[in-house]
């Protein structure tokens, strides 16, 4: 588990390159088509190392204001406050910010970019229908995401997706509406211009798919990972296995999810519909199936 923990780290930053990557590639691929020249590298780099510093510094904010999460006060959630403050102390982290959302569904997600620049946000649905023991469970595997630096590159990929997302289709609406029509004239009959032109628009067009199945890519092991380091942590496997239990059994929808965030929470909260489906092997589900992380527990 501990060399997994370490891989994970490493394989991190690798996803955050790669994003970078991808954010610069389709900077520089709008540039060139809008022949730009060497201006456009400049201008892709800057776009790129901009978006990502940024995301860095404020994707935690960005994702608990999309889920619409408002600061737990101590004095009104002190249970969760208590048990957050004892599952820290094994943990060997500094306690995070807590965030509460106002919302039926039970779940929660873990976000920030380090230790101790960190958050935990849960449902009040959480709070009313998990017992101590499961609450404890669920908290325990949130922290081990921040334990294990999984927040970092799940909250940058928050921002970086939709970055990706916005730039494509910006572009593809300005193509559209004629902006590219005097540039794709000056292309003439040359066949290597004819040829990147074609390219780039592939490649814009797929971009954001490109940058999903990356975010996709994030989650699933992870989530393995964090129930059994969570596990860990409580030294009691039945808490954690009850709450999934209890998660694949209840069918409420959070009202704030969204594709940005879904790979964020404890459980998918827009794989609802695909959770008893093989059809496409879960390709497109952000969490490995709730049986499958249940029955490794139980292994345990």
């Amino acid at each position: 588990m501990y060399e997994q923990i370490s891989q994970n780290k490493r394989q991190t930053w690798l996803l955050i390159a790669g994003f970078t990557v991808v954010v610069f590639g389709v900077a520089w691929l709008i540039t060139f088509l809008l022949r730009f020249g060497v201006a456009g590298v400049v201008i892709a780099f800057l776009i790129a190392v901009i978006s990502s510093a940024v995301s860095y510094y404020n994707s935690d904010k960005v994702a608990l204001a999309m889920s619409r999460a408002r600061p737990a006060p101590e004095d009104e959630y002190r249970r969760l406050h208590n048990l957050v403050e004892g599952l820290c102390i094994g943990a060997g982290i500094p306690k995070p910010r807590l965030y509460v959302i106002d919302d039926p569904a039970p779940n929660a997600f873990a976000t920030g970019r380090n230790p101790n620049h960190s958050a935990v946000a849960v449902t009040t649905g959480l709070l009313e229908k998990m017992s101590r023991v499961e609450l404890e469970g669920v908290l325990a595997h949130e922290l081990s995401h921040i334990r294990n630096y999984d927040i970092l590159v799940s909250t940058l990929a928050v921002t970086m997706v939709g970055i990706v997302a916005l730039m494509s289709d910006l572009f593809l609406r300005f193509a559209f509406w004629g902006g590219m029509s005097d540039r794709d004239d000056n292309n003439g009959g040359n066949p290597l211009g004819i040829v990147l032109v074609v390219f780039g628009f592939v490649a814009i067009i797929f971009a954001p798919i490109i940058a999903r199945m990356m975010q996709l890519a994030i989650g699933r092991q992870r989530e393995y990972l964090a129930d059994a380091s969570g596990v860990q942590i409580t030294r009691y496997p039945p808490g954690l296995i009850s709450a999934l239990e209890k998660l694949k059994d209840d069918h409420t929808h959070i009202h704030t999810a969204s594709k940005a965030t879904a790979h964020m929470w404890i459980e998918g909260p827009l794989d609802q519909d695909e959770k008893h489906s093989r059809k496409f092997d879960n390709l497109f589900m952000t969490h490995p199936p709730l049986d499958d992380r249940i029955a490794r527990l139980e292994e345990m």
